[in-house]
């Protein structure tokens, strides 16, 4: 089973994990919530996102899930992914992206399962009246 580590600014991601656990059922284990918080010095995330990713990396691989490109969460997860195998940091998580892994990463490998993560997260932005005319 791939293990997910969501890494967002603030508690966004307990929220999304909370409400994607409501879509996709309970993920009782392989999935880790860290907050990053404007109080918590740089260092202090380095070593609990390393700990988290020593933690839960398994031989089937690890998702880093992140808020935004370029902010803190996918900084510190993407040296740490660099030097795992199977590891991958997918960013701009949404609950469309939460819910296709949590319902999804017993069932697909590693490299089909970051595929379809990512498609399903971008399929969830559309704007919904656009696309009613178009019908």
């Amino acid at each position: 089973m791939v293990n997910i580590i969501i890494i967002t600014h603030g508690d966004f991601g307990a929220y999304i994990t909370e409400a994607a656990e409501n879509i996709a059922g309970p993920q009782n284990e392989g999935v880790k919530n860290i907050s990053v918080s404007p109080k918590m010095s740089l260092q202090a995330v380095n070593e609990l996102v390393e700990k988290a990713a020593k933690e839960y990396y398994s031989g089937d691989g690890l998702i880093f899930l992140t808020d935004m490109p370029g902010g803190t969460p996918m900084n510190v997860a993407l040296p740490l992914a660099a030097r795992l195998e199977k590891a991958a940091v997918i960013c701009g998580l949404n609950l469309s992206m939460a819910v296709s892994a949590f319902a999804n990463r017993k069932s697909l490998a590693f490299e089909p399962l970051v595929e379809k993560i990512q498609n399903d997260a971008r399929r969830a932005i559309c704007e919904v009246k656009g696309l009613l005319k178009k019908q």
